[in-house]
């Protein structure tokens, strides 16, 4: 900081703390230099600069002046909006990254994504002919012929889309948030996946919705408990994950889909089906959406998981009545999405650069994923089983463990956790502690050795 800036910052401050009355002069130029060991020039430019700011007046031929100002006070967050910050508190360190060792991350390393063929893409990428392009904001809808590409990938899932039932978002929290705005109100009763998603849970709670969790089990949701959920509350939407499950890294199995849907179908809700990691797994896993035809799902994918997370772009199909909606608060609260990012996208896939990279990242994952789960079971963690490699792994311990604590122990070693109390919707009702591993970090010798100091 420059000698003016640091006067500045240092006058702010008693300003603030009201050391000064507003109208009341403050010392000249010459003798404020002098208390600052400074020249007049920069006692000058610190003065011109509060008067900017509009904490100072200045007062042709008299001098310098506390302006008649009030500080401005923190507004305190409606509860609201204070406990859906609070929930996505372990996003903000993913973003912000003070941590060194990070099992608790939600995204794979930027060299498994950014370092394949990507990087060697971005280097020659060429949108198409320059004249073609224009770099204005596009279609609401999304860049024509990657949307039409998409159908033709979600048609190897087994889900027939229409022209006009497909959206392309910012990805898939841009697409949970364009659902969200469209069919929740105030006191609406959701369902979700507990252990679930958890900006998931953010996002409702700024919307005021009543959260109800489903138990989560090793092959999706477990409909026992939600038959008997369904006997008590009456949910408009449930929001469920159906592979590679974030948090628990499970699989939707055809049993669990087919009853999921009969119930739906019988209570008359509709289904949110997250499937961010669909690239990794097999086209053949059941979805929702295939049983159903975009019926009463709505189906939500995104690339930014699989190619980089700088590449923010997804999507949601749907009936065409409901993501016609979606398309016009989409234009009314970002107006498009990025016609450059989805161009760059296609292009990726039209080239073949996509399908090159996903096999070396499944290799990675798959790779990975064994490795984590054999090094957390061998110091002592009770690891969910999950039927396909994904990027998270649900670890259980053993005992009597505060996970408040763990996590506070695993900080002051710079490693990141994320304890499982984040991913549930009810943090009063907790069961044993848990971790989520993201398994790119599971086997970080420092990592490894921590945990199997706690398990002891």
């Amino acid at each position: 900081m420059s000698r003016a800036g640091k006067i500045v910052q240092h006058v702010s401050g008693l300003l603030s703390a009201g050391a000064y009355k507003a109208g009341e002069r403050l010392p000249s130029v010459r003798q404020a230099a002098r208390e600052h060991g400074v020249s007049k020039n920069t006692m000058a430019e610190a003065y011109d600069r509060l008067v900017a700011q509009g904490l100072l007046e200045a007062r042709a031929g008299s001098g310098y002046y506390v302006a008649q100002f009030q500080i401005v006070r923190p507004v305190p967050q409606a509860p609201h909006v204070a406990a859906a910050v609070d929930v996505v508190s372990l996003l903000r360190e993913q973003l912000d990254q003070h941590y060194e060792v990070r099992p608790g991350d939600g995204r794979p390393p930027a060299f498994w994504t950014e370092g394949s063929e990507l990087k060697r893409f971005f280097s020659g990428f060429k949108t198409a002919e320059p004249a073609s392009v224009d770099f204005g904001y596009g279609s609401s809808w999304g860049y024509a012929p990657l949307r039409e590409r998409l159908r033709m990938l979600l048609l190897e899932r087994s889900i027939s889309v229409p022209p006009d039932g497909l959206l392309l978002t910012h990805g898939v929290n841009h697409g949970l948030d364009l659902i969200i705005r469209h069919l929740i109100e105030p006191g609406d009763t959701v369902f979700v996946d507990d252990p679930g998603y958890y900006p998931l849970f953010g996002k409702l709670t700024l919307a005021k919705a009543h959260m109800v969790g489903i138990r989560r089990g090793a092959d999706g949701p477990d409909l026992e408990d939600l038959a008997a959920k369904l006997a008590v509350h009456r949910p408009k939407v449930f929001f469920t994950q159906s592979h590679a499950h974030n948090p628990t890294g499970g699989t939707l199995s055809p049993a669990v889909a087919f009853g999921l849907m009969q119930l739906a179908e019988r209570w008359g809700f509709l289904i949110v089906e997250n499937d961010a990691l669909a690239d990794i797994v097999p086209a053949t896993l059941p979805r929702l959406a295939a049983l159903d035809q975009l019926n009463r799902v709505l189906y939500v994918g995104t690339f930014s998981k699989t190619l980089s997370a700088s590449l923010r772009c997804g999507f949601v199909a749907g009936h065409s009545s409901i993501v016609g909606a979606l398309s016009n608060l989409k234009m009314l609260t970002t107006v498009a999405t990025s016609d450059y990012v989805e161009r760059f996208v296609f292009h990726l896939i039209q080239g073949g650069q996509y399908l090159r990279h996903l096999r070396r990242l499944k290799a990675r994952v798959e790779e990975a994923h064994k490795a984590s789960g054999a090094q957390l079971e061998a110091v002592g963690l009770k690891v969910r089983q999950s039927v396909t490699p994904g990027f998270y792994l649900w670890a259980e311990f053993p005992g009597d463990v505060d996970e408040l604590e763990l996590c506070r122990k695993a900080a002051e070693r710079s490693i990141f956790l994320a304890p499982g109390s984040v991913f549930t919707p009810d943090r009063s009702a907790r069961g044993a502690a848990a971790i989520r591993v993201n398994v790119a970090y599971g086997t970080n010798p420092v990592f490894i050795e921590f945990l199997r100091q706690q398990v002891r």
